[in-house]
């Protein structure tokens, strides 16, 4: 089943969450391969004094990507925001997504992200400055408030639709929760009953069984996957596969795995280059392999290696052991959802 954004329509109803330093151009495409049906950029900050810098120019990267281009933007001044929005468009961007849910201090002390929650008369402001400034579709990220006493997602909600935000992604925790506790839908769920833009719904979605849970409980038109996608990538093709079939898929096999991880780690080396490439590699090495239950025994070699060739070699001397002719017995994963960052 599919779903729409303006002009837009996606293969599936899973959307890969934006994450600062997670979501860059090789991590998108490896989710996309693995069936996820939308990905958005890395946050892209509205100063224009920062445009030119490196970071920014790799987070703008969507070369080879199949459309619609997304960007998602941040900021808490309307001007800047509604240049911010011209500009990328100018650089190709289809959809330009406005971030008013990352808890982040760094990003809240400068009134941006979630922090704009707490002040509705300038959310209106900096949303009507962005779809004014554009004739693409505008949509909009937030969280279920700034704080658990102030839960105001359907008030921030109802001023969306009225600037004409055409869909609205909603994290079920508050800024002040940040990613403690559990995610609760309810909020979502009554936001999805009193609008009629696409709502997506955001918040520990880690498995087939809770996808869909969180769909038929919310109503909501789409689900997004943050974080557990940084350690099971393939969890979007074993989600839509249960939605459309109800049928679990099997874990996938180890060799598949690793022809993943190795396809995605020869991407990050060619996106970043050596140096940069084999540092950013490692939180990636780290979130898949920790799937094993011996992978400490490799680990600080991996994190030792200064070359992406000594880190390829001993990934697939870790993997040779799990397959055929190896010994998989002692590679067994753990079953175990490991606790990430992001």
């Amino acid at each position: 089943m599919s779903f729409q954004i303006g002009p837009y329509t996606f293969d599936n109803r899973l959307v890969l969450a934006p994450m600062a330093g997670v979501t860059d151009r090789p991590f998108r495409q490896l989710c996309r391969s693995l069936g996820a049906g939308m990905t958005v950029s890395e946050m892209i900050t509205s100063r224009p004094d920062l445009r030119d810098s490196r970071k920014t120019r790799l987070r703008m990267d969507h070369q080879g990507e199949p459309g619609p281009v997304i960007v998602q933007i941040a900021g808490g001044v309307p001007e800047m925001m509604a240049d911010a929005a011209r500009y990328n468009v100018d650089q190709g961007a289809q959809i330009i997504d406005i971030n008013m849910g990352c808890p982040a201090k760094k990003v809240c002390k400068v009134d941006a992200g979630s922090a704009l929650l707490r002040d509705s008369r300038l959310v209106k402001e900096i949303l009507s400055s962005v779809i004014n400034a554009v004739e693409i579709p505008v949509t909009l990220k937030i969280r279920t408030g700034w704080s658990r006493s102030t839960r105001n997602a359907l008030e921030i909600a109802k001023i969306a639709e009225d600037c004409g935000i055409q869909a609205l992604s909603i994290h079920g925790r508050t800024r002040e929760d940040r990613y403690l506790g559990e995610a609760e839908y309810d909020t979502i769920r009554l936001v999805k009953q009193n609008i009629q833009i696409p709502v997506i719904a955001n918040g520990d979605i880690d498995c087939a069984e809770k996808a869909k849970m969180v769909i038929d409980f919310t109503a909501a038109d789409a689900i997004m996957i943050g974080r557990i996608a940084q350690q099971r990538p393939w969890i979007f093709r074993q989600i839509d596969n249960f939605l459309s079939s109800g049928q679990l898929q099997p874990e996938p096999a180890v060799e598949h795995k690793q022809k993943w991880l190795l396809n995605h780690l020869n991407n990050i080396y060619a996106f970043y280059g050596e140096v940069q490439g084999v540092k950013i590699a490692r939180k990636h090495i780290n979130w898949q392999l920790s799937l094993y239950k011996d992978y400490q025994t490799v680990r600080p070699a991996l994190m030792q290696a200064t070359g992406s060739s000594a880190q390829i070699k001993i990934i697939e001397n870790y993997f040779k052991q799990m397959l055929p002719g190896g010994s998989p017995g002692r590679h067994k994963s753990t079953g175990n959802r490991v606790k990430l960052s992001g």
